[in-house]
Parts: C-alpha cells; structure tokens; sequence
C-alpha cells in the first residue's frame, strides 16, 4: 500500500502514469476514489496522483486539534516524496481550497490549478456565517452514517451511482476524527490572499451546484490568468456527474497553457 508518512500523519496515495503531474485532492468527507474517472483519462498522457487527505479514506490523523495550514503542508510532502518539483493541482470542494491555499503558500511549486466546485472562504454572506457554525456543531451530533446517506441522496440525482461511492467513503471515517476535521475545513479562509495566485487557473462549476457558485465568481474577478467554465448536467459532485465534459475542459485548458 504506498503511503508516506510525515509530521506524524500517514497519508495514503495512489499514483498512474507517466509525465508532467496532477495531483487530484478530493472533497470533505471523500476520499482519493473521487477521482477514477480522470486518473483513467489522464494517466494516459500524465503523471497522476490521487491521495486520500488527513484523517479521510486510508490516511490516519493525528490526535489533537486540526491545523487546516497542514493540508497544504501534506501536499508538499506528498510531491517531495515523488520527486515532483512542479505540479498542476485539481481539487473539488475541500480539495479545491486545499489546493488553492497550497498555490498561494508554496507558488514556486504550482504550474496550474483547476478548481471545481471550489469555495474560498466560510464568510462569504450573512447565511454561511449564520449556518457555517451551526452546520459545525450539528455535526457532532448526527450519526456517519445519517450523514453519508443524506448527503448521497442529493449528490446522486445525474449519477445514481454516487450514492454508492459517497454512503462508503463516509462510512471509512472515524466520527471523532470527522468532526475534528470538518472543524478545521470551515475555518479556511483564503479570500484576502487570492491576489497572490498567479499560475493559470480553471475554475469548473456545476450547472445545478449553487452551495459556492458565487464564490467561484469571485474568484473569476480576483484571480488573475484565471476561466470559469459550466459544466452542465451536474451537481457538486462535478467530475462524477459528468466526467466526459469536465475532462475536456481540463484537457482543452492544459492544452492552451502548454502543459
């Protein structure tokens, strides 16, 4: 099983292919098999690295409270470890985040982002910061299992077999180490630092995603070099929704950018 383990956390990943790299970072409460139908259509041409984030999937968490500023710090461990001096990261949700705050802290080693479904803060209006917090404490009280079913019963509608995927990886998470991790994610807060990206930036959304549909347009104004694309037929399950349209827009924009 290849793992690594760095500042007391064993991080779990599986890499394919040959060539430059894309390291694919799931979303909250997902884990690293997110990301088959790209890892299937990328490796042919790229490098391709998928990994389960701290305290998700096959990757332990150590105890104590959660520093989110240790996500990004794992996905540098993660490309010292492959001997990886430049990558493109593509994350959703969560993973988009954790890849944009891996861009804005370590810029020297990002050629390009590709954020879908991606949110950069958790003030963005009045409702986050009102349901941010309860959201935060209803965690702790409502079973994984509850949870995973909820949540794949509305991410399934334009692909029923989400519901599958999602109810498992949900059911993989220890619930103690669930709620200190969800803790840490709606705390991230990257809005004042969005200036600071500067390699190319794809944002992909959802056509039926509206939970950050306006924090992605605000990141279209903030970052510089950055696209907004929609993909249609989709919900914030994005690249499993409709993973033949949203390769395309990721091929089509590596392609533009040389890469």
């Amino acid at each position: 099983m290849p793992t690594i383990t760095n500042n007391n956390v064993t991080l779990y990943y599986e890499k394919k292919g040959e060539g430059k790299a894309i390291i694919f970072t799931h979303g909250a409460s997902w884990n690293h098999k997110q990301w088959h139908p790209q890892v299937k259509f990328f490796s042919n041409h790229y490098q391709t690295v998928s990994w389960d984030v701290r305290g998700h999937g096959l990757s332990s968490l150590p105890e104590g409270q959660v520093d989110s500023e240790d996500f990004s710090k794992d996905v540098i461990a993660l490309l010292d470890h492959l001997n990886i001096e430049k990558a493109v990261l593509c994350g959703l949700s969560m993973g988009g985040h954790i890849s944009l705050q891996t861009a804005i802290r370590y810029p020297d080693r990002v050629e390009a982002l590709i954020l879908i479904g991606t949110p950069f803060t958790n003030t963005f209006n009045w409702y986050e910061k009102i349901f941010v917090p309860i959201n935060r404490f209803s965690t702790r009280l409502i079973p994984m299992k509850v949870s995973g079913r909820i949540q794949a019963n509305m991410l399934s509608k334009f692909n029923p077999t989400n519901k599958d995927y999602i109810e498992e990886a949900f059911q993989m998470i220890d619930k103690r180490n669930w709620t200190r991790v969800w803790d840490a994610v709606t705390r991230m807060e990257s809005g004042a630092d969005l200036v600071k990206v500067k390699c190319p930036t794809l944002l992909l959304q959802g056509d039926h995603d509206t939970m950050i549909m306006r924090q992605q347009k605000a990141m279209l104004e903030k970052i510089n070099n950055s696209q907004l694309k929609v993909i249609t037929n989709a919900h914030h399950a994005t690249n499993l929704d409709n993973p033949e349209e949203v390769n395309s827009a990721i091929q089509e924009f590596l392609t533009d950018n040389n890469i």
